[in-house]
């Protein structure tokens, strides 16, 4: 699915006119990582969904359609949408669990 969502975020970009650049600064994000989406290397993109979707006018259903014409094609199942988004979420949870954690730790030593 990152391919499809990443082929579509290339083809959008292309037809606003922007650059990486342009659309990874909307996103307050790097190119590269903006770069990594658009190749389907990374999922990131459905951390930024709703703000993608403003950028380039769509609504979430449009960019998770299936196919790069909007035409006749079947959308993602939502289950599976839903489940990639949470999973997002959840690691980004803990990624941040872990980092308040170690300012605890940091704070408490500092203190001593």
């Amino acid at each position: 699915m990152n391919v499809v969502v990443g082929n579509k975020l290339k083809i959008l970009r292309k037809n606003k006119k922007m650059s990486q650049e342009e659309v990874a600064d909307c996103l307050h994000i790097s190119q590269s990582a903006y770069a990594r989406m658009e190749s389907g290397e990374s999922s990131s993109w459905a951390n930024h969904i709703l703000t993608i979707c403003k950028i380039f006018g769509i609504t979430p259903e449009d960019l998770l359609k299936v196919g790069l014409n909007n035409k006749g094609v079947s959308s993602i199942d939502a289950d599976q949408l839903s489940d990639q988004i949470i999973e997002q979420y959840e690691k980004r949870i803990k990624e941040l669990k872990k980092v308040i954690k170690d300012l605890k730790e940091d704070k408490k030593s500092l203190k001593s």
